[in-house]
């Protein structure tokens, strides 16, 4: 049952380099120090941002990261397995070559703690396969959601990634009962199946 101290998170993350400040497909200032015109629906006029986004590129300690369909399964996998171990009830992950989202009920305090020991769990395993360099960029974002309806269109959103090659693990995929969700208000639901050298940086 939803209880004052738990919710249901749409929450996403970046590999390093993924969406930089001045990138002309929109961008967002962290905590939102500066305002900035656009966003990836309805992108900044062209060409305004370009110095910033130069700036930005020049300022890289490496290439931006973009993970293979062999690397993106690793992520999926650990982050999966971590966000389990320290308590998250998740419903749905993928993992794409630059983007990482996740759907899952969990203390309203924890979203950027939790994510933070996932992407941490994560690099640490990729390290032990070979992965040289930096892997995350800092924060992230943790997306509380409203209602039944909201709930289905993030768990058939993440899905959706799929379609452009992501890693997608989903409770279902587990030989065990469905889990109980409790829903948003209170009955027990499940999702429909869909058809179809420490150099990384801390998180923040």
């Amino acid at each position: 049952m939803e209880t004052e101290n738990t919710h249901w998170f749409h929450v996403t993350t970046h590999t390093y380099g993924a969406w930089l400040y001045g990138d002309p497909r929109g961008f967002r200032t962290r905590h939102h120090r500066e305002h900035v015109e656009g966003d990836y629906k309805n992108p900044p006029p062209k060409g305004k941002y370009d110095d910033e986004y130069q700036r930005s590129k020049d300022s890289l300690k490496q290439p931006p990261v973009i993970l293979s369909p062999e690397w993106r399964k690793e992520v999926g996998i650990a982050m999966r397995d971590k966000l389990l171990q320290v308590g998250a009830m998740l419903l749905r992950l993928s993992v794409s070559g630059q983007h990482v989202h996740y759907l899952a009920k969990m203390p309203t305090a924890m979203p950027k703690f939790w994510t933070g020991l996932a992407k941490k769990h994560a690099w640490f395993e990729l390290r032990d396969r070979g992965w040289k360099g930096m892997l995350w960029a800092k924060g992230g974002k943790a997306t509380p959601v409203k209602d039944r309806k909201h709930q289905l269109n993030v768990y058939g959103y993440i899905g959706r990634h799929v379609h452009e090659g992501a890693w997608l693990w989903s409770f279902t995929d587990e030989k065990r009962p469905p889990v109980a969700t409790g829903g948003l208000s209170g009955e027990v639901k499940s999702p429909p199946v869909p058809t179809g050298g420490r150099t990384e940086p801390s998180d923040e």
